[in-house]
């Protein structure tokens, strides 16, 4: 039934289309060209739908073999895909025989040494691991970890995404700056806020303690402006954030001026402004 057949096929979809990617990117770098990802991923999905209706087996690029083709053969066109094709064919179909006469083993080593030289092992190497963001390593080994345990690429892929997506919140969460200077502007002295960086649920959580509210209530101060030409706001918890300094600043009897927003900042807060709330 669908219900049965639906976790694998998206499971095995998912898997073919990455592989099919990465091998793509990886080609490119090669080859020094440039591929249509989204050629490619129709072109697979077409294919593995008509060999469906024929009792076929569904397939993707393979980095493995791709590497042999490319690096090993030296391949740099289609052609030679379509020849390992009709060498597959004439194996099976002609020499079916023979090839069944091949031991295991061998066939064993030759996967074996096939991984020894696509094998990045510069990627492993203690100078390179010292060298590159623990983030990324971490990613690295869970994702491993994962496929390992489960003995599911999907997952494992999925899993190292996950990790990747959450690392990388928790990386520029604390990106966002503030600055605070007063300057002199026709007599008064206006505290200005100077924000830098992109602002989003998880970046915009510290920015509102960034503000030192008691201090510019002071009578010395006239004004509040807050500076973001050097920021963008993706979310709309940011404009909650926002909605919050400039009550909180309310409170306290100053009125704050926002300046700097490009037209897509300020088309999401003239869009969510004040309605975020829970009065809103």
């Amino acid at each position: 039934t669908f219900q049965t057949i639906a976790p694998f096929s998206l499971s095995m979809a998912l898997v073919g289309l990455l592989e099919s990617l990465m091998t793509a990117k990886l080609v490119d770098d090669i080859t020094d060209t440039r591929s249509s990802k989204t050629r490619e991923s129709w072109g697979q999905g077409v294919a593995n739908i008509v060999t469906g209706f024929f009792g076929g087996m569904g397939g993707c690029a393979v980095i493995g073999q791709t590497m042999i083709n490319v690096k090993g053969s030296g391949a740099r066109s289609r052609v030679s895909t379509f020849l390992a094709g009709v060498f597959l064919l004439v194996l099976v179909v002609v020499l079916g025989d023979v090839v069944g006469l091949i031991p295991m083993a061998a066939l064993v080593a030759v996967m074996i040494f096939v991984s020894a030289i696509t094998f990045e092992w510069h990627s492993i190497a203690p100078r390179t691991l010292r060298r590159m963001p623990k983030s990324e390593t971490a990613v690295m080994l869970i994702t491993v970890a994962v496929v390992s345990a489960t003995h599911n690429l999907a997952i494992g892929v999925g899993a190292g995404v996950l990790a990747a997506m959450a690392l990388f919140a928790r990386r520029v969460a604390h990106f966002a700056t503030v600055e605070r200077t007063v300057v002199e502007l026709n007599g008064e002295n206006v505290a200005t806020y100077t924000v830098d960086g992109e602002l989003f649920f998880a970046s915009s959580n510290d920015l509102y303690t960034q503000f030192e509210y008691a201090l510019d209530a002071e009578p010395d101060i006239s004004r509040v402006i807050v500076d973001l030409h050097a920021s963008h706001l993706w979310d709309a918890s940011t404009i909650a954030v926002l909605d919050a300094v400039t009550e909180k600043y309310r409170r306290h009897g100053r009125e704050v001026e926002l300046v700097g927003l490009n037209a897509a900042s300020i088309q999401m807060r003239e869009r969510l402004a004040g309605k975020l709330n829970a009065d809103g």
